[in-house]
């Protein structure tokens, strides 16, 4: 073991260091030799010092996303694609409402208009899926020989023909084999998928777009997935025609789940503060950080869904505002896909997951015959208290924010007169005051939990480390779990 070093041997090697000879470090010498004393004295330094292994930062990001097709009646060309992709035979999933309804009758129209291509549907998706309902739909996908799958309906339904899909090709997996760590296992996809086309019929999860697959573990009471890039569609099929027999209720809490999406992943952690670097490529997450391709569909998207969002509150028949709520479903798709969500999504999946045993909260105008609380309600329900935690870490983007649910632009002296310390209280007023015009419950006591159920809402947001490692103020700094900042968030969300 080398000597422990004395104070005065620390202060000499120091200030050999700072009067080194080399011109890089100032050095008034002609000389480029670095081999001097300065280097000579930082590793005699060395000796005394414990060996700390540096957990090296990222330094790439990468873009993926599905092809999009955006248009008025593009549902009945979905038949001609599969017919181009050669398919065999095509596993078709929906639920039982949209079973029922013109964007299945027009998808099924389309493959049956194909000569040769043969099809079995599966119309038991359940909104909000659970781990057993997955695991029904992944059975019924292994009994079938399917080389492709189609997807027609809300993020639900598109999420669940991704898990059956995935585990159509490893037939002898574990759903949880691939599950985010540390609730799965988190083990990467190195298969090749059978292509997927989904149809969406809601203008929300923007599922269309990525790898991300969301599930309720209802024997932990909340939410996970799986995300992975081979998980993403290789086509989404945006027809704005699609979303015109959505209940008001479901276009709301739609939309919020594609405002948070954009304000998250705007506001993530940069993606060169994430930490580690990966060792291989295929190890680098789907959810990566904000980055500069990201920042711009995320931030396009949030300022649709400000204008738009509101007029289908008052009007679900605006055809305007359903086609641009649909066009910024997939734009937040995009951006959260590659830049990933934070803090609302992560605490969300415990709110709706323990409401199935808790408080049995049923939102209204949804016709279903379970407790529920919308994926994009359950999100919104802390957004005012996340956004002003998270404003210290990137005052100007929230800023950004902030003038954009004020409809001004960020150089408006309303905005531009706000000290950096002040941001995150004005965002917190603005965000609820636009929650309020939606008719979005306020708070957790809204919904039915008690100040007594904060504890297990913490206790089932910690597992969601995909999530909160790219929370500001969390997920960048090391040895940080969030505990103490979520419990006082949730506190800070009970009533507002």
């Amino acid at each position: 073991m080398a000597p422990a070093a004395t104070r005065s041997t620390i202060f000499r090697l120091i200030n050999a260091s700072q009067h080194s000879a080399c011109p890089c470090h100032g050095c008034r010498s002609a000389t480029h030799n670095h081999a001097h004393h300065g280097a000579l004295a930082l590793n005699q330094l060395r000796k005394f010092a414990t060996p700390v292994q540096t957990v090296e930062k990222e330094y790439a990001f990468e873009v993926a996303a599905s092809n999009l097709r955006f248009g008025e009646g593009v549902t009945r060309e979905v038949g001609m694609d599969l017919k181009n992709m050669k398919a065999r035979k095509v596993g078709v999933f929906t639920d039982p409402t949209v079973a029922k309804l013109k964007p299945m009758r027009v998808a099924l129209e389309s493959l049956q208009s194909q000569e040769d291509l043969p099809f079995e549907v599966y119309d038991q998706v359940l909104a909000e899926p659970t781990e057993e309902s997955w695991r029904k739909a992944i059975a019924w996908a292994r009994q079938h020989d399917f080389s492709h799958f189609l997807a027609v309906g809300g993020g639900s339904v598109i999420d669940t023909a991704k898990a059956a899909n995935l585990f159509t090709v490893y037939k002898d997996a574990d759903l949880m084999d691939f599950v985010n760590a540390p609730v799965g296992k988190g083990l990467p996809i190195s298969q090749t998928l059978r292509p997927l086309i989904a149809v969406p019929t809601t203008a929300g999860t923007g599922s269309e777009t990525t790898g991300a697959a969301i599930f309720d573990v209802t024997s932990r009471a909340f939410k996970t997935g799986i995300a992975n890039r081979a998980l993403k569609p290789v086509l989404g099929v945006v027809d704005t025609a699609n979303t015109e027999s959505c209940p008001t209720a479901v276009h709301i809490s739609a939309g919020l789940d594609v405002l948070f999406h954009s304000l998250e992943s705007y506001t993530a952690i940069p993606y060169t503060e994430r930490t580690p670097r990966p060792a291989n490529p295929i190890l680098r997450p789907a959810y990566q950080g904000s980055n500069p391709v990201a920042d711009i569909f995320s931030m396009w998207a949030l300022r649709t869904t400000v204008k738009y969002l509101p007029r289908i509150a008052k009007d679900r028949g605006d055809h305007e505002a359903r086609s641009q709520m649909l066009l910024a479903a997939s734009f937040a798709g995009i951006g959260f896909g590659n830049a990933g969500v934070h803090l609302c999504h992560g605490m969300s999946y415990p709110i709706s997951g323990l409401n199935k045993k808790g408080p049995k909260y049923k939102h209204p105008g949804y016709l279903v015959d379970h407790p529920i609380i919308p994926h994009g309600v359950s999100v919104a329900l802390t957004g005012p208290a996340v956004f002003q935690f998270t404003a210290p870490s990137s005052p100007d983007r929230h800023r950004e924010a902030l003038a954009v649910f004020n409809g001004v632009t960020v150089t408006d002296p309303s905005i531009t007169s706000i000290p950096d310390s002040e941001v995150g209280a004005y965002l917190y007023e603005s965000i609820a005051s636009f929650l309020d015009g939606l008719g979005v419950p306020r708070g957790l006591k809204a919904v039915g939990y008690n100040k007594s159920d904060i504890s297990m809402l913490v206790e089932g947001t910690l597992p969601q480390r995909r999530v909160l490692d790219l929370a500001p103020n969390i997920g960048n700094v090391a040895g940080e779990d969030g505990r103490e900042h979520l419990t006082r968030i949730m506190e800070s969300s009970f009533e507002y």
